[in-house]
């Protein structure tokens, strides 16, 4: 019944969509792995839907070892080639291939910083940026956050991290919450992801 639905953000329209939305975006990700899927991914959306990405979710995770960001680190060009012939991904060759870049400076970033997680939550100085969105306060395609996080990235040698794209990374591990006043999925955010909620690699 329509009066019985919870209240969302108005972009998830579909079960898949729903489901991450309830689930997964805009909750607080430590999790260097989680965190690096979801660099590639938003990555890979750039000119495309979200929901073409997450239709293609499970796929990524096969041929990029669930993110294991220290085998992707270690593909070679053969692993790209093989990847890009795989229609479970789009098959984009810059974009497959950033994925190996940007494991290689997580990499680096890891070895400066502690860990992929210590090094983006600097960005929001360690808290979440809360700011409830309506009519009266879209969200942004940016903000100095995500352009300060976009250099950074960019210094790195990371690619497809354009403050857009980091924008959007930024809501989906919960550097910032971006649902909607009354959204039923507000308060989820409120906490950092459990260990049991974490994403795992498909066998």
């Amino acid at each position: 019944m329509a009066d019985t639905e919870p209240t969302r953000c108005a972009w998830a329209t579909t079960d898949a969509m729903a489901h991450y939305h309830d689930t997964e975006w805009g909750v607080p990700s430590h999790d260097d792995r989680h965190l690096f899927e979801m660099l590639v991914l938003e990555g890979a959306q750039a000119g495309l839907s979200w929901s073409t990405i997450l239709n293609k979710r499970e796929g990524y995770r096969a041929l990029f070892a669930g993110f294991d960001i220290d085998t992707v680190a270690r593909f070679t060009e053969d692993d790209i080639e093989r990847i890009v012939g795989d229609a479970r991904v789009v098959r984009n060759r810059a974009k497959i291939t950033s994925a190996v870049i940007n494991a290689r400076a997580v990499q680096r970033i890891q070895a400066e910083h502690g860990s992929f997680a210590d090094f983006v939550w600097a960005f929001v100085n360690g808290v979440p940026i809360d700011t409830p969105r309506d009519a009266g306060n879209p969200t942004p395609a940016s903000t100095p956050e995500s352009d300060a996080l976009s250099r950074a990235l960019k210094q790195y040698g990371c690619k497809f991290v354009g403050t857009t794209i980091c924008y959007a990374f930024m809501q989906a591990t919960g550097l910032v919450n971006d649902h909607a006043v009354g959204c039923v999925a507000r308060a989820k955010t409120k906490t950092k992801r459990k260990a049991s909620e974490k994403t795992r690699p498909s066998a």
